[in-house]
């Protein structure tokens, strides 16, 4: 196979490995896909975000960690303090059990959903993990030139493909999502799942 291919193909299974288990962005990206609300620019901001981080990775970022050593854990628990705030809203949404499928109509505003996913984005240091630490140190068995541009473009699209999927695939769960009580489960779990990820940031 051809290198330039191959470090590719590497780039995207890498990328989407690591981005594949379910986190805060990705639980959130979830709970706009079923209302149907601001899909495309929050599945972009997420994918741009990847883009930009695993641009960083690729080009070697431990060079400023190095410099600043204090950054990983000034972010840790940045991460923490939002994702526990993050948590507590949709706990309380889960108890008033008010939410709905936006399928029709006005959705919310945008710039709540966009700054939400930005933060979840920016202020979690599993993010920085993934794209600057493991994609980072996976691109270094590849030489500078093509083979490494093309494993770092590899590893963008595959943010792109997973981003937008889940986004616009959330939709066909929506027959399951008409009740009350199943949207009151999804907040529980979202919220559940945010404290899980905080603790773990904090030990």
């Amino acid at each position: 196979m051809n290198l330039t291919l191959t470090a590719a193909l590497t780039g995207f299974s890498t990328a989407f490995v690591l981005i594949l288990a379910i986190g805060a962005q990705n639980a959130f990206v979830l709970r706009q896909g079923l209302r149907r609300e601001h899909v495309f620019i929050l599945c972009l901001i997420c994918a741009l975000s990847d883009a930009i981080l695993i641009a960083a990775g690729v080009l070697g970022f431990g060079a400023i960690v190095e410099l600043w050593p204090l950054f990983p854990q000034i972010m840790r628990y940045a991460g923490a303090a939002f994702l526990i705030g993050y948590a507590i809203l949709r706990f309380k949404a889960a108890w008033q059990g008010d939410a709905s499928i936006v399928t029709s109509g006005k959705a919310g505003p945008l710039w709540p959903a966009a700054l939400t996913c930005l933060a979840l984005t920016w202020l979690n240091p599993h993010v920085y993990l993934d794209t600057l630490g493991l994609i980072g140190a996976v691109s270094t068995q590849f030489p500078w030139g093509a083979q490494k541009w093309a494993f770092g473009i590899g590893a963008v699209l595959s943010s792109f493909v997973f981003f937008f999927s889940l986004g616009y695939g959330a939709r066909l769960l929506a027959p399951i999502m008409q009740s009350a009580k199943a949207w009151r489960i999804l907040d529980l779990g979202i919220g559940v799942l945010m404290c899980l990820i905080a603790v773990k940031l904090l030990l």
